[in-house]
């Protein structure tokens, strides 16, 4: 017994049950405070950082649970990261929220003269508006139109209004180091923006040889078909072709293709050979050929007048349906357009061009909704980019944020489905992960990366994403796909104490 001058001295007595809770409490506070959280499934992460990359500085990993128990996971998170395509999801949510899910691209066709007869007697302008969902079947649609309207022959110019944008000194070019400079990823954003840019080459084998084609069927574009045709049998991987574009100086192009094809099989490619404005006007003035029209005058560029009148009006699809075509299947142009549409909704005098005005639009929203923007660069909105920075805990904030937004049912159903569609249908298969997770993925020489929504057979999501900057980082796919598999089959759940929020930015290691 403890004697009452002791207690008098020394203050109440705590059983020892007490006292050792209190030390918990007090070993786990401590933990809280400096952020750091040991579980077997961080150490188990970064294990394999280091089997895989032999640096644990390889990889960056943010995890953090949304709607149901488990313990935040933060690996090397404020790293400043080379992102690859899940940038994409910065500028599609900010969009989403800026511009609003219902915003609409017009392409707009307007003259100067008036209709006699059957013909068009004056210029017609084509006003276009960076519509990055503008194809050949709404072209076709809306100059179906203009021959209903019993117009044949445009006695005029066609000229093309691309004055949406301000781009005064154009946009830096990506540095990219493969041998296709005109593959379609590469396509550059423009005003002009029709089709993504890009020709549809495709040769067939028959009984009479090999035939080649191309969609649209620009004047300015000659194939030289060199082919040869073989008996039937397996159908050969495009690989196996060659095809060589020879510019001229009259500003045609010819494209040689080489290959053997079997008979009955077909390949085809897809390239972007021309400006912008160019291949816009050959594909206008293509389809207006192809249903009987006549342009009689010369294609040029220029603004509208103002006293012009309107004749027909395409619009966009809405941005709902242009955000899941860029996250989906990770289309860098669009994503790039999306951006200078921002920029050009809400530039201000001082922002030297509409990409510099999306940036810090972007930025400054991301801001205001509690995202740490400190060192982020969105650059051009894709990340095709050297450039483009951001860390793990930044994208987790920006996916957050998302989980919470009004269109967050928007964002999330725009993201490849786990081992089912976009870039993540061959991925995870077999796992029983099947369309359990929803992920950006993105892909550079030397990175890997994820972001997205998964679950955990707890059910419960998970905000995640993942980066890998290592030379080279080609196993970088399978360590990332481990972090989502992980996460799944055995969550960082922890303890009751261990669920509290952890708001420092001292990583788990």
């Amino acid at each position: 017994m403890l004697s009452a001058a002791f207690r008098r001295k020394c203050g109440p007595v705590v059983p020892l049950r007490v006292a050792l809770s209190l030390l918990v409490l007090i070993g786990t506070a401590v933990v809280h405070a400096e952020g750091r959280l040991p579980s077997p499934w961080s150490e188990n992460i970064v294990d394999a950082t280091m089997k895989a990359m032999q640096t644990e500085d390889a990889m960056s990993v943010a995890a953090v649970p949304l709607n149901g128990p488990g313990l935040p996971q933060f690996i090397n998170a404020d790293a400043q990261m080379s992102p690859g395509s899940i940038m994409k999801l910065v500028t599609t949510y900010a969009a989403l929220e800026i511009l609003g899910p219902n915003y609409h691209w017009q392409t707009n066709f307007y003259t100067d003269g008036e209709p006699v007869g059957r013909t068009l007697q004056g210029n017609l302008y084509v006003k276009l508006s960076g519509d990055p969902n503008l194809s050949l079947e709404r072209l076709w649609s809306s100059l179906s139109e203009l021959r209903g309207m019993g117009i044949d022959t445009i006695e005029g110019d066609l000229i093309l209004d691309g004055s949406v944008f301000n781009l005064p000194n154009g946009l830096p070019r990506f540095d990219d180091n493969g041998d296709n400079d005109y593959a379609p990823f590469l396509v550059e954003p423009s005003a002009y923006l029709t089709n993504f840019n890009l020709i549809h080459f495709q040769v067939r084998a028959d009984a009479r040889g090999t035939t080649a084609w191309a969609t649209p069927a620009l004047n300015a574009v000659i194939i030289d078909n060199q082919v040869k045709a073989l008996p039937e049998g397996p159908c050969r991987s495009r690989h196996n072709f060659d095809w060589a574009p020879i510019f001229h100086e009259d500003g045609t192009v010819t494209v040689k293709v080489t290959g053997k094809l079997p008979r009955g099989c077909r390949t085809t490619k897809y390239l972007s050979l021309m400006p912008a404005a160019d291949y816009t006007a050959g594909a206008i003035r293509t389809v207006w050929a192809e249903m009987g029209g006549l342009i009689t005058g010369r294609s040029r560029l220029g603004e509208t007048p103002d006293d012009a009148n309107l004749m027909i009006t395409s619009e966009s699809p809405d941005l709902v349906t242009t955000v899941r075509s860029i996250n989906k299947w990770s289309n860098n142009v669009m994503a790039r357009q999306l951006l200078l549409a921002v920029g050009a909704e809400y530039r201000k005098s001082e922002d030297a061009d509409d990409r510099e005005a999306g940036v810090r639009v972007i930025t400054e929203w991301l801001g205001r909704n509690g995202v740490d923007t400190d060192g982020l660069v969105i650059d051009n909105g894709s990340g095709l980019s050297r450039d483009s920075r951001i860390t793990a805990r930044q994208g987790a904030q920006v996916l957050q944020a998302a989980w919470q937004s009004p269109y967050s049912a928007d964002l999330i159903t725009s993201l490849p489905l786990i081992a089912m569609d976009g870039t993540m249908y061959r991925r995870l298969r077999n796992t029983g992960m099947a369309g359990l997770g929803r992920i950006k993925t993105g892909y550079l020489e030397d990175v890997r990366s994820i972001a997205g929504f998964t679950r955990d057979t707890n059910n419960t999501t998970w905000a995640v994403v993942g980066m890998v900057n290592h030379s080279p980082a080609w196993n970088g796919q399978a360590l990332l796909d481990k972090v989502l598999y992980s996460l799944y089959l055995q969550p960082p759940v922890g303890t009751a104490f261990s669920q509290a929020p952890v708001k420092t930015k001292t990583d788990v290691h």
